[in-house]
């Protein structure tokens, strides 16, 4: 059974998608569909030039959280295109995207250069997304396991088990990002349990015990609750599905609705 400390925690990576206007129509829709708290997490991670009118906009709400989709591991300097977590956190900024594959694939970002920015991150205080998976080619030749630990190993370096639980850890396979196919739940899990067995193996079972493992990869409304009903799956990082108000908060609703004893 998950332990109940672990709470749900749902978040949304705009990509390179939503202008400044464009988010603030969708969060004013978005928003009145929280009539009630509810029993997770929602976080919403639009692209840099649309923060400040999310955080405007997010201002008095407390059931929704403002991430960052990346930042550097420097906090000043001469670093064109940049942007520092002294920076984000003026913008009220709580969670940002770290390691996520199409910074790895595209942008050639190493597992020590996502490490010295996860340790940034924590340093001011955020709770980074740290984003691990591996390819279809990588699955299909049986490195899935090796690839992960890698990545948690190298990625995790020089963080402790203190401050380790303040990172969400945001498992993507690559083959299953915007292309339809998902894994399936038990196929999630399976890699999830791994996941969790490392992590306990770095730090302990009762560090790993209280880590969040969320699932990222073709999620939808129509999958989201049988995936985050698994024992080791503890949220979602959503992305094309949370293009849209409704769609999103339906991914919201029905994974509140499968938690025991809640209804949305």
């Amino acid at each position: 059974m998950k332990p109940s400390h672990r709470r749900p925690i749902i978040a949304a990576n705009w990509k390179m998608h939503m202008t400044p206007q464009e988010s603030i129509e969708f969060l004013r829709p978005f928003l009145r569909h929280f009539t009630r708290e509810l029993p997770l997490d929602t976080v919403i991670c639009p692209p840099y030039i649309s923060l400040p009118a999310a955080t405007e906009v997010l201002s008095d709400v407390k059931q929704v959280g403002l991430g960052a989709q990346n930042m550097s591991a420097e906090p000043a300097g001469a670093f064109t295109g940049e942007i520092s977590a002294r920076m984000l956190k003026e913008l009220n900024v709580e969670y940002v995207i770290l390691g996520h594959s199409e910074r790895r694939a595209i942008y050639g970002e190493t597992d020590a250069e996502i490490n010295r920015k996860l340790i940034t991150a924590l340093e001011v205080r955020f709770k980074p997304i740290f984003c691990i998976g591996e390819t279809l080619e990588e699955r299909d030749g049986g490195k899935v396991e090796e690839v992960l630990q890698r990545q948690l190993v190298h990625g995790l370096e020089s963080i402790g088990p203190r401050r380790v639980t303040e990172v969400v850890i945001a498992y993507e396979p690559v083959w299953a990002i915007g292309t339809g196919r998902t894994a399936t739940p038990e196929q999630a899990q399976e890699t999830h349990a791994y996941i969790r067995s490392v992590l306990s193996e770095m730090y302990g079972e009762d560090t790993a015990q209280k880590i969040r493992i969320q699932y990222g990869g073709s999620v939808k409304p129509g999958n989201a609750a049988e995936l985050l009903s698994q024992t080791d799956i503890d949220g979602a990082l959503v992305g094309g599905a949370s293009l849209e108000p409704g769609s999103f908060f339906e991914i919201i609703r029905n994974v509140a609705e499968a938690i025991p004893g809640e209804s949305a």
